[in-house]
């Protein structure tokens, strides 16, 4: 309805408004009539404001209510010039470049299509002629887009024609929409229930979609246009001069329902570009595996900026997944073998992450763990097999080991995610952790790498043991010290020859604690204990070295107690040792002490058998160490020798010069 009809008041015999009396009365100078217009309203002064421009009314009467405006004209009774007016109107509308204006205004148009809708009924009439020009409209634009030559290379071109006849085709509907209201809001809903007729856009977007969409020639070109663009801006990695009439063309789909379609074409031309690209680049760089993954990553990256620039979001990750796919073209292990060691070797760990993030969008992982544990277990190889380097062997091992470490812990990361954080809905940072399969890797590398050369890794990791354990910690702190025996350890669960590493490092072991070279004894006591708790509980046995020491020191506290204070039996200390308990072999070797030197030990063996009757004392010399003063022409020097050198060296008290023979026979040493 319009304001006219809206404001007409029903006739009536009531006198209900004259009988009322206003509080502001007033007349209308009849000679200052105002102009029409299109709106109601009250001919008394609303506020102060209209007050002062209407100076020339007067109060003295009843409110009057005047519509303002055009009144809605009846039509004839068959409508024959409305409807001829809007036949009119819809050809004009749906003719490209018409010279013919419109019949009537904006205005006018709408009334004479209600006229004819509501007044005449001839809706169905109007919607037969709409339906016929509206095939004619797009017919001519179906034709157009066909019959135009498309020069080689021009192929876009032809698309920039196409989006504008969408862009045209599209706005002249919504303007048909606005102007024949009546037709499709009044007419179309009433016959929904009979004929379904379609609204007056989906009538026309099927009709559009039907003769140009679903055209082979039209869809011909259409995806030559697309594969030229694409395959430009992919060869010159630059922006394509009409690249923005992409997004255009892909906002018309949307709005046509047919994006899945331009969706589908352009995973498959992507594809098949990065597929070719992959190969070519591959036998190119087959020397250079390297630089073809820095290839790589730029394309995907240069993919990446494409989609968001040009693609809905919800194809980018399509897009994405597809370009991945086909640059890698099963090329993961090839790429991991050839770049997993340098990296590593170069500490490129920011690089190995992206590798590693890349590689786990495509299901490739396991390459890269195949190609990390065959490096690790090829460079453990080459260290302990470096006969020449084998008092190095442990700490370049060690430093191996640190730097795999690292680059597992920088690189190889996955999510710590628990179902609790899940649900939780958190968005601080994702706790990460290393990739167990590269921990397991590492693991079996060393293990393997190890049984290069047989019971050698196992050894020095002993004897690496017993060079910390003699030098202590030094400068650095508890913590650290310790840091460093647990890296060792950690080696040494990697050897399957862990009986080779306890016999040494018992030997080891067992000389630092009687020599009294051990840094300290606390750090001792700790490593045995961690040794038989995570280890190997064979090495519990150590356990009772420490007792036979701390028995031994004690007696010979209580003996020394009871020498006089000038007796040289103060300078002596004997350990007493359960052979069960230490890792030396039954004494074949024998030699004749000093007469001095045998009668301290007889007369210590004396005072041992009074306490410990039933006990049997067996020397070993061999053990056994002494501290001598060398007087030489260069001064007094203190000489830490084993007894056997001892017994040798004090011979030359009386003789300068002795020949072999002499000193075996002296010595009776055996």
């Amino acid at each position: 309805m319009d304001v006219y009809t809206l404001l007409t008041l029903p006739k009536s015999s009531s006198n209900a408004f004259t009988s009322l009396k206003s509080t502001l009365v007033e007349t209308l100078d009849d000679g200052s009539a105002s102009p029409r217009h299109k709106n109601a309203r009250l001919d008394t002064d609303s506020d102060a404001a209209s007050a002062s421009r209407s100076s020339r009314i007067k109060s003295a009467g009843p409110v009057r209510i005047a519509v303002i405006g055009d009144q809605f004209q009846q039509p004839a009774a068959n409508g024959d010039t409305e409807f001829a007016l809007l036949k009119r109107t819809i050809r004009t509308i749906l003719t490209q470049q018409s010279e013919e204006s419109l019949p009537a205004s904006y205005a006018g148009i709408y009334s004479a299509c209600r006229s004819v809708v509501t007044v005449c009924n001839r809706g169905e009439g109007l919607y037969g002629i709409l339906r016929i020009e509206l095939e004619q409209s797009v017919g001519r634009i179906a034709n157009s887009l066909t019959s135009s030559i498309i020069p080689p290379g021009q192929s876009m071109q032809w698309v920039v024609e196409l989006v504008k006849a969408c862009t045209w085709y599209a706005k002249q509907i919504s303007l048909l929409q606005s102007l024949l209201t009546y037709l499709d809001q009044v007419y179309v809903v009433s016959m929904a229930n009979k004929t379904e007729p379609k609204s007056i856009r989906d009538s026309a977007f099927a009709l559009f979609t039907a003769k140009i969409f679903d055209s082979f020639q039209i869809s011909a070109r259409l995806r030559a246009g697309i594969q030229e663009w694409a395959t430009w801006e992919r060869k010159y990695q630059k922006q394509h001069a009409l690249r923005a009439e992409i997004p255009k063309l892909i906002a018309h789909l949307h709005s046509l329902k047919l994006y899945t379609s331009f969706e589908e074409y352009f995973v498959k031309i992507t594809d098949d570009f990065y597929k070719s690209d992959s190969a070519e680049r591959a036998y190119t760089m087959k020397d250079d595996a390297k630089g073809f993954f820095e290839y790589v990553c730029q394309r995907i990256e240069e993919e990446a900026q494409l989609a968001k620039q040009v693609l809905p979001i919800g194809s980018w990750t399509i897009v994405r997944e597809t370009v991945e796919r086909a640059l890698w073209g099963g090329r993961l292990a090839w790429l991991a073998t050839e770049t997993v060691g340098p990296y590593v070797a170069s500490k490129e760990f920011s690089t190995l992450a992206k590798m590693y993030n890349l590689f786990s969008r495509v299901d490739g992982v396991k390459a890269l763990v195949g190609a990390f544990g065959l490096y690790v277990k090829s460079r453990v190889e080459s260290i302990v097999d470096d006969v020449n380097e084998d008092e190095n062997m442990v700490q370049r091992l060690l430093d191996f080991k640190s730097l795999a470490d690292t680059a597992i812990h920088s690189a190889f990361l996955v999510d710590s995610l628990s179902a609790a954080d899940m649900n939780s809905g958190s968005t601080s940072t994702t706790p990460k952790h290393p990739n167990s399969d590269f921990v397991y890797a590492l693991g079996d590398a060393f293990t393997s790498g190890f049984k290069k050369r047989r019971n050698k890794p196992a050894e020095m990791i002993a004897k690496y043991l017993d060079r910390a354990m003699r030098k202590g910690q030094g400068a650095t702190s508890d913590a650290q010290f310790e840091t460093l025996l647990d890296s060792v350890l950690a080696l040494y669960r990697f050897t399957q020859d862990k009986d080779v590493f306890r016999t040494f490092y018992h030997r080891s072991l067992a000389k630092r604690l009687l020599l009294q070279k051990s840094a300290s004894d606390d750090f001792e006591a700790a490593m045995l204990k961690k040794l038989k708790d995570n280890y190997d509980p064979e090495f519990g046995m150590g356990e009772d070295m420490f007792k036979d020491l701390a028995l031994s020191r004690e007696f010979m506290r209580e003996y020394h107690s009871k020498l006089d204070s000038e007796s040289p039996g103060h300078k002596l200390s004997v350990m007493v040792l359960q052979r069960s308990a230490w890792p030396f072999t039954v004494q074949k070797a024998s030699v004749d002490l000093p007469p001095a030197m045998q009668a301290e030990l007889t007369a210590y063996a004396e005072y041992y058998k009074r306490d410990h009757k039933g006990h049997v004392l067996d020397w070993d010399h061999a053990l056994g160490t002494a501290t001598l003063k060398g007087r030489f022409k260069a001064g007094d020097k203190e000489l830490s020798v084993s007894l056997y050198q001892a017994v040798v060296l004090l011979l030359f008290n009386e003789s300068s010069e002795l020949r072999y023979p002499e000193i075996l026979e002296q010595t009776r040493m055996s």
